[in-house]
């Protein structure tokens, strides 16, 4: 099934190419404001899906829910993918992000028949800051700290992480590596999220950091990929990741792959066969 990866505004219901797009539903409110998700399902499907949840990337500022929804790309294997929005670094702080994430995991168990998803098989796939996002929830199950707003009636577990060059420790991201950001600068991406320079907020810093929830929760299997040159964030944050998670003895698989170009970005067509198998192996 091709599908053109694009952004859309309307709030009608729309049939693409055998897809139902459900756009811009509102699946929690913060002071007045929603936020918003949208739902591809395929047309031609009538029982329960499983459902990979997409979260964008952006450095926790910038970005939206509907550009480069890499998730489509899976739509084809019997998915249903949604794609979500949250608030960013310039309108809260770290941990509303996370809170984001986990209302809209719980708004979906809470409609899941009526968009015909599966409420026990939702995975969660996410590139940089969503690397990062999708990281802290599959290490924060049911950590009622982040458990904020609609339906607290259900959880916001998920089943299977797939976790793209995301940061895992905020504390270390300045360590010698590859990465040409001095991220114990004030004014980084990492340093907005919290609230101020990594160093002078080491508590809050830990707080927005994935490797130090291992072992306290139950894990899902997790997907770890990063490029082997990142220039941005270091391909060391993902192996500390991965060693944590297995130490712990949790399901995990970590891959490094050829940098595309200079920079932070990853071939996602190169690693797509990979993310096929994690998502067909977990959640079908």
């Amino acid at each position: 099934m091709a599908v053109t990866i694009q952004r859309f505004h309307e709030r009608q219901v729309m049939d693409l190419e055998g897809i139902t797009l459900y756009p811009n539903l509102t699946y929690s409110s913060i002071h007045s404001n929603p936020l918003l998700l949208d739902i591809y399902v395929p047309a031609s499907e009538e029982r329960l899906l499983p459902a990979i949840v997409w979260v964008h990337g952006g450095g926790w500022w910038r970005g939206n829910k509907g550009h480069n929804c890499y998730g489509l790309k899976l739509i084809g294997r019997g998915y249903i993918i949604v794609s979500i929005s949250y608030r960013f670094s310039t309108e809260a702080l770290f941990p509303a992000q996370l809170e984001d994430c986990k209302a809209a995991i719980r708004w979906l168990k809470a409609n899941a028949q009526t968009y015909r998803i599966d409420p026990d098989r939702i995975g969660v796939w996410g590139s940089s800051a969503g690397g990062h996002l999708v990281a802290m929830l599959g290490v924060t199950e049911d950590d009622e700290r982040f458990e904020v707003g609609e339906h607290l009636d259900c959880s916001s577990s998920v089943r299977a992480v797939c976790d793209f060059c995301g940061p895992t420790d905020l504390l270390r991201m300045a360590e010698p590596g590859t990465s040409t950001v001095d991220w114990n600068a004030p004014d980084t991406q990492a340093s907005r999220l919290i609230g101020g320079a990594l160093q002078e907020n080491k508590e809050q810093a830990r707080l927005a950091s994935p490797v130090h929830y291992v072992g306290g929760n139950k894990t899902p299997p997790f997907l770890i990929v990063h490029s082997d040159h990142d220039q941005l964030v270091p391909w060391e944050q993902s192996r500390q990741l991965y060693e944590e998670l297995d130490s712990c003895g949790a399901e995990v698989t970590f891959r490094t792959v050829e940098s595309r170009g200079k920079g932070h970005g990853i071939d996602f067509d190169a690693t797509l066969p990979l993310v096929e198998d994690f998502f067909d192996k977990h959640l079908k």
